[in-house]
């Protein structure tokens, strides 16, 4: 199906705001030993995180094909990043949207996707949390016939990042005259660390992929049973995605929220990186890998995935009190040079 001139256009321009986001190589001691870590910083995107990107190749791929268009309604799960994604994509596309999302996620998101128009849908834990969450929205899409993008099991998710994120971290880190030796990503669809390693492996098949989960309720290493409770929101959400395949990754990395929290405040008031729980966690899992390839010099890549403006009703703005075996504590940030 062809899509209309006017909405053709509308795609070109979100194109031009979504992806080709920095890279940085930051420079620090660990227990006072020099290491870098390289990072795609997502918050440059055109809602805020890396999920526009997904949420983007979803509609886009959606008007081509004909299943949606201009007036119908989204319908889509979220732990946050994306329903924001698909809420502010679905308001200049002219799609109106509504968001089912666990009650227990921060008031930020909350109030930005409705800031676009979204309708939200909070779902108590007695409702079945994230995956009552995605039941609600299929049974809405079989009721009403809205369009469900289905992050969790759509393979354009996986796409999204094999062509963009994987493909500009390739780029990149040819600029810094690097190649990687692995990645390492929080698992929340499943969908980056995929489609990353996807991209990269084509190039350097012996790069390690390593999927990250909160220590305090490790979603994978529990074969997707929930065993406790995390602050690391858009991770470890409760199951297993059906495009996560654990057989074609190496070692879970798990880390600690309250020392990701430690990591993400230290990230900001050293080099004034305001960045998600996520992100603290995704670096000090780039540490860990590197420990893992005994290698201090090992090329590992992350991403952070959102800004901290999501957080700041939350713990992030607490300092957390250090336990034995954390990480934050022990890294000394030094600086960053950046490649666009």
């Amino acid at each position: 199906m062809v899509i209309s001139k006017n909405m053709a256009e509308k795609f070109e321009q979100l194109a031009r705001m979504i992806g080709n986001t920095p890279m940085l190589e930051i420079s620090l001691k660990y227990k006072g030993e020099e290491r870098k870590v390289y990072s795609k910083i997502e918050y440059y995107n055109y809602s805020g995180s890396i999920k526009d990107r997904v949420a983007y190749n979803i509609m886009k791929n959606a008007y081509e094909v004909g299943i949606i268009k201009e007036g119908d309604r989204i319908a889509e799960a979220t732990s946050g990043n994306t329903g924001i994604s698909f809420a502010a994509i679905g308001a200049y596309l002219g799609n109106p949207v509504t968001i089912f999302m666990p009650d227990w996620m921060t008031k930020e998101r909350v109030n930005i996707m409705k800031s676009f128009g979204a309708t939200i849908r909070l779902v108590s834990k007695e409702e079945g949390g994230f995956t009552g969450s995605i039941e609600l929205a299929n049974t809405m899409g079989a009721k009403e016939g809205v369009f469900l993008p289905q992050q969790f099991s759509n393979p354009i998710n996986v796409a999204a990042h094999y062509e963009t994120t994987g493909k500009e971290i390739l780029d990149q880190l040819s600029k810094f005259e690097k190649t990687p030796d692995a990645i390492v990503a929080g698992v929340g669809t499943g969908g980056t660390i995929m489609g990353i390693k996807k991209s990269i492996q084509e190039f350097y098949p012996n790069c390690k992929a390593f999927p990250l989960d909160p220590s305090n309720s490790p979603t994978m290493a529990s074969g997707g049973k929930i065993i406790g409770k995390h602050r690391i929101a858009g991770i470890g959400d409760e199951f297993i995605p059906k495009i996560v395949k654990l057989d074609e990754l190496d070692d879970i990395i798990m880390i600690d929220d309250a020392d990701a929290i430690n990591m993400s405040r230290k990230l900001a008031r050293t080099l004034g990186l305001g960045v998600g729980i996520s992100s603290g966690a995704n670096f000090l899992g780039a540490l860990k890998a590197q420990d893992i390839l005994e290698n201090k010099d090992s090329v590992v890549v992350t991403v952070f995935a959102d800004d901290n403006k999501k957080y700041l009703s939350t713990d992030l703005m607490k300092e957390q009190t250090i336990k034995p075996g954390y990480m934050a504590q022990d890294v000394e940030l030094i600086g960053f040079k950046t490649i666009k």
